[in-house]
C-alpha cells in the first residue's frame, strides 16, 4: 500500500494497540515513539506513519505473517536498490534482520519517503514513456535479482483463461444480489446494467477465449503496479512500494494491466496516445517484442471481460472500498471490446 495518506487524516493510533516499544528496541536508531497515524490499510498489510525521537518511518504490519515471503520481498528490494531501481528497502534491526516478529505478528520498518501519487491524467506522453521504461527496468532487474532459473517459460496450466460458462454463472449470481438489495441505489442499477451488458458481450465473443498455452513468457513481476504504489517527487518516480504480490507471472501482462489502470479515463476510455508512448518504452526496456505485447493485450482484455472483482467485494464480501472504481472499470471492458484493434495497435505500434 502507499506510503502517504490516501484519505483524510484520522485520529492517532493509541500506542497500546501496537507493540511500539518492543518493536523500536530492536533498532539501533529507532528512538522513542511520538505519534503513530494510519496511512494505508489493505488486504495484505496495514501501514502507519510512525514518528519517533529519531525521525519518521513507515511501519508496515504484514497481516498474512508469512515470514519467508516477506523476507524474499525485502531481499529483492535491497538488491533492486543496488541496481538503481527506486525502491525503499526496510531498516535492518540490530541483528541484521528486516522482519520483526512481535506478539506473533510480522512488522517491517521502512524509511519515510515524502512524495505524491500521480495518475495517468497527470502524466505527459513523455512521462508516460518514462513510466513504461521504469516497469521494463523493474522486470529486467528482477530477472537479475531473483534469477532466470525461477522463470517458468512453459505452459503448466497456471495461467488458464476464464471460461464463459463460469462467468455466466457468476453474472447470474451477482445479478440476483444486485436486484435484491434493499434499499437499492444508483450503484445497484449501474451494476445490473453492466452485468446484463457484459453477458451479451460474452455471448458474442466467447469464441475469442485465449487457448491454453497462449500466455507470454513468465518472469518475476511486482504484481501490483498501479498509481497508489508509485510515489513521485515532482515529475520523477521516487519509490515503487508495496511488493507483497512479488511473484512469477506473464511479464507483458503486468505491463498491459498497469496501463489499463494508469491511463483509463473516468469515462472508461484509454488515453491511447499515452498508452502508445508507455508501451514503446516498455518494449525497449524489457526486450519484449510486438507479438508478446499483442498476446498480452488479448489475454488481459479477456480477463477484464470476465472479471467482476469490484462486484464480488460489494455483494459477496460486503466491502465497498472499491465501489468508486466501478464506473470507469466496467465501462473500460465495453469500450475496449468495441475498440479492440485500436487498443492493440497502441500497445504494439
Amino acid at each position: 500500500m502507499p506510503y502517504v495518506a490516501t484519505a483524510p487524516p484520522v485520529a492517532d493510533q493509541p500506542f497500546g494497540l501496537l507493540p511500539l516499544g518492543d518493536l523500536l528496541r530492536r533498532y539501533e536508531y529507532g528512538g522513542e515513539p511520538l505519534s503513530c497515524r494510519p496511512v494505508a490499510q489493505g488486504l495484505l498489510n496495514r501501514g502507519y506513519r510512525l514518528t519517533t525521537t529519531h525521525g519518521s518511518f513507515f511501519l508496515k504490519h504484514h497481516l498474512d505473517g508469512d515470514h519467508e515471503s516477506i523476507s524474499r520481498q525485502h531481499h529483492a528490494t535491497r538488491r533492486l536498490q543496488a541496481l538503481g531501481v527506486p525502491v525503499v528497502p526496510p531498516v535492518r534491526d540490530t541483528e541484521g534482520g528486516t522482519v520483526a516478529v512481535v506478539g506473533g505478528h510480522c512488522y517491517a520498518l521502512h524509511p519515510w519517503i515524502d512524495g505524491r501519487h500521480r495518475t495517468g491524467a497527470q502524466l505527459t506522453p513523455a512521462a508516460s514513456g518514462r513510466l513504461g521504461s521504469l516497469l521494463g527496468v523493474v522486470h529486467t532487474c528482477l530477472e537479475q535479482v531473483m534469477g532466470p532459473a525461477k522463470c517458468r517459460l512453459a505452459y503448466d496450466g497456471a495461467y488458464d483463461s476464464a471460461t464463459p460458462a463460469d462467468t455466466f454463472a457468476l453474472i447470474d449470481e451477482l445479478l440476483a444480489l444486485a436486484r435484491g438489495r434493499t434499499p437499492r441505489d444508483g450503484f445497484d442499477s449501474l451494476a445490473e446494467h453492466r452485468l446484463r451488458e457484459r453477458r451479451a458481450l460474452l455471448e458474442s465473443h466467447a469464441h475469442h477465449r485465449p487457448p491454453p498455452g497462449a500466455e507470454t513468457a513468465t518472469g518475476w513481476v511486482h504484481g501490483d503496479f498501479h498509481p497508489l504504489n508509485l510515489l513521485y517527487r515532482g515529475t520523477e518516480p521516487a519509490a515503487i512500494v508495496d511488493w507483497d504480490r512479488l511473484s512469477v507471472q506473464p511479464r507483458a501482462e503486468e505491463a498491459v494491466r498497469a496501463a489499463a489502470i494508469f491511463f483509463v479515463r473516468p469515462s472508461g476510455e484509454l488515453d491511447l496516445e499515452k498508452v502508445r508512448a508507455y508501451a514503446r518504452a516498455y518494449r525497449l526496456a524489457a526486450g519484449s517484442d510486438v507479438p508478446e505485447l499483442a498476446a498480452a493485450v488479448h489475454r488481459v482484455w479477456w480477463e477484464r471481460l470476465n472479471d467482476f472483482w469490484i462486484l464480488r467485494w460489494r455483494y459477496l464480501l460486503d466491502d465497498r472500498r472499491a465501489d468508486p472504481q466501478f464506473p470507469a472499470v466496467s465501462a473500460l471492458a465495453v469500450w475496449w471490446t468495441r475498440r479492440y484493434e485500436e487498443v492493440c495497435e497502441a500497445f504494439t505500434g
